[in-house]
């Protein structure tokens, strides 16, 4: 009798209602995304939402969190009820948001003026790092409105943040900047944590361990509910949604989750229109890049050790080594934005490095492009003016253009399908948008060396395809050194036949 009461009170457990979203027509914008969204959580289920569009995934979430507009049908918040109850008779200020973490791939870091005001070469300058937060501080910097589990040194420790606690924000490496940004979400001790994208960013062996991080928080309370592709589905995830833009199509749990289907059709740009636009040039194979032996240190930590490398014109590089190996520190030398450079044996172009040349001389050959840029241009600045800055090398356009520089940003905007949005804002751009935006930029120099360093992040499945298409066909068609920078093989272009590994080099 008893264990029949035991397993009833168990079901009940099960059956308990997190969330449920009935019939909904969700607005977002001005744009709606989802007609009769159907969808339940239950107390006990860690979801994965899959689908071929970030734009709708990111839309998901913003629903969930209750950024969009519900025009018919509702969206019912079961997991906060007690606490909003116990709150209202309190007569206290409250939200079901105070039960709830986001992370979005849009984190913006402040300084400690709080203000999202850093520049990026403020990174690589160890003199003006006094105006960013340590990691440490931006932790403790988090007022949760609930009491829970997740101190600061347990969150620093299961994010692998405790070596870097000390570390000034700008000096975070791209992937070390993601973790934070999950610890951030912990220290509010959330009942419901939404992850867009959580793995983005992180190299293989952190990605490999996420599951481990999720386990932890499922068993600390949390329930999880993360995007991802249907490649990339972590451990302690019970059940999976496929959705698009008629709402959720199809739910499994983990164990009857088939395998993905590769057979979809790609995107594809006007490669003839593409051409017209890449320079008409004979490959020299003169060298490009020489460093001999190069080290760079910060507050006696080594980055860089005795490192050399030499890259010729028309040769294509993958930079490969885990989060903290030094590929940003690395890049910075080469871009002309590291001080350090000056004290190094580098020849950039046949030129030494601190032979007179000037920051501009640097960069004129280089194209550079990385998903952090975008939160480095000022509020003012344009999808179009920021390929116009290309022509420039400056974090916005600040020059009167021509009518030639005009007409050839026309023509990657028409390339790249953003004709519709080439006066709105950087920030206010989705993120494959703001993708194609920085490529451009890069590419309207025609530049002889082109660095991307992680350029897809943050785009849908089909996006990332096109986007490794659309760089195996700018390097078929001219001669343009390539430094290609991506945790995720599948990512790589099939022209990159060379690799730089920093995590073989001598420490």
């Amino acid at each position: 009798m008893e264990f029949g009461i035991f397993q009833k009170k168990n079901q009940s457990v099960e059956n308990e209602k997190l969330l449920e979203v009935n019939t909904a027509t969700i607005l977002q914008g001005g744009i709606r995304f989802f007609e009769k969204l159907d969808f339940t959580w239950k107390k006990g289920q860690h979801w994965a939402i899959i689908g071929d569009s970030g734009n709708e995934l990111t839309a998901f979430l913003e629903s969930l969190r209750g950024n969009t507009v519900v025009s018919t049908g509702e969206i019912t918040r079961h997991f906060a009820a007690e606490y909003l109850t116990k709150k209202n008779t309190a007569g206290e200020v409250h939200s079901f948001r105070d039960l709830m973490a986001y992370v979005s791939q849009k984190y913006e870091l402040k300084n400690r003026s709080n203000q999202q005001n850093f520049y990026f070469q403020q990174r690589f300058n160890s003199n003006e790092s006094e105006e960013a937060s340590t990691v440490k501080e931006y932790l403790a910097g988090v007022v949760p409105k609930i009491p829970g589990p997740w101190t600061l040194e347990k969150t620093a420790a299961i994010l692998n943040l405790s070596p870097l606690l000390d570390q000034s924000l700008i000096k975070l490496s791209n992937g070390e900047t993601r973790r934070l940004v999950l610890a951030l979400g912990l220290m509010r001790q959330p009942h419901i944590y939404l992850m867009d994208k959580p793995m983005t960013g992180l190299d293989a062996k952190t990605r490999a361990e996420f599951g481990i991080i999720l386990k932890e928080m499922i068993q600390a309370g949390v329930h999880i509910l993360i995007t991802t592709s249907a490649e990339e589905i972590p451990e302690g995830i019970t059940h999976i949604a496929k959705l698009d833009s008629k709402g959720i199509v199809d739910s499994w749990s983990i164990e009857d989750y088939p395998r993905p289907n590769h057979g979809k059709s790609a995107l594809k740009w006007d490669w003839t229109a593409l051409e017209k636009l890449l320079p008409e040039s004979q490959s020299s194979h003169e060298a490009l890049i020489d460093l001999k032996e190069v080290t760079i240190s910060y507050a006696e930590k080594k980055i860089l050790n005795k490192l050399s490398w030499e890259i010729r014109e028309g040769e294509r590089w993958l930079l490969k080594g885990p989060n903290g190996s030094g590929k940003s520190t690395l890049i910075s030398m080469l871009i002309g934005e590291n001080p350090q450079a000056y004290s190094q044996n580098i020849h950039l172009f046949g030129k030494k490095r601190g032979t007179g040349e000037s920051i501009w001389d640097v960069k004129r050959p280089i194209g550079f492009m990385a998903p952090e840029l975008s939160r480095f241009f000022p509020p003012n600045q344009t999808c179009r003016k920021v390929i116009l800055s290309g022509l420039f090398d400056t974090m916005g356009l600040f020059k009167k253009t021509t009518a030639e520089q005009e007409a050839k940003a026309e023509s990657w905007l028409s390339l790249f399908g953003l004709e519709s949005v080439k006066d709105i804002t950087i920030q206010r751009l989705s993120l494959a948008q703001q993708r194609w935006t920085l490529l451009a930029r890069a590419l309207i120099k025609q530049p002889k060396l082109l660095i991307l360093d992680e350029a897809s992040q943050g785009m849908d499945d089909l996006q990332r395809a096109l986007f490794k298409e659309t760089i195996q066909k700018i390097c078929e068609r001219y001669p343009v050194a390539l430094i290609y920078v991506s945790h995720y093989p599948e990512d790589i272009p099939r022209v990159v036949n060379r690799v730089k590994d920093l995590s073989q080099e001598t420490l």
